[in-house]
């Protein structure tokens, strides 16, 4: 028994994978440059909000103007095609309110940017 284990050839060593270690590596690398962040450039708390809500706001804005487009428009398509003199008048008042609304979303943008300066650091300075 001993003799015939002797005889038999030991099982050869699977290769080297180098692609796979190559593909690690940059695996590893890739990873530790995406979870760096600089330490200089990143902006405060009061940054980040004062960006968060401009673009809240600019996609209210947009939300806003193409809801009134479309209601308008009906709106006005009932105004012209409507034989009862009600949905005339209906129209036209939710078309009246439908301007109005618009018209303070986006002067509120105009408001903000005028008066938030006289309140820099928590304080007047009109």
């Amino acid at each position: 028994m001993k003799m015939k284990k002797a005889l038999e050839h030991p099982k050869p060593k699977p290769p080297v994978n180098y692609g796979r270690i190559l593909y690690a590596a940059f695996l590893a690398l890739s990873m530790v440059t995406l979870f760096a962040q600089p330490a200089l450039a990143a902006p405060t708390v009061w940054e980040k909000a004062n960006e968060i809500m401009k673009d809240v706001y600019n996609q209210v804005l947009l939300i806003s103007t193409i809801a009134a487009v479309v209601t308008a428009s009906v709106a006005l398509l009932l105004m012209n095609f409507s034989r009862s003199g009600r949905t005339v008048d209906e129209s036209r008042a939710w078309l009246k309110r439908i301007i109005i609304t618009w018209a303070i979303l986006n002067s509120l943008g105009f408001i903000m940017s005028y008066i938030v300066p006289f309140f820099s650091d928590g304080r007047w300075n009109g």
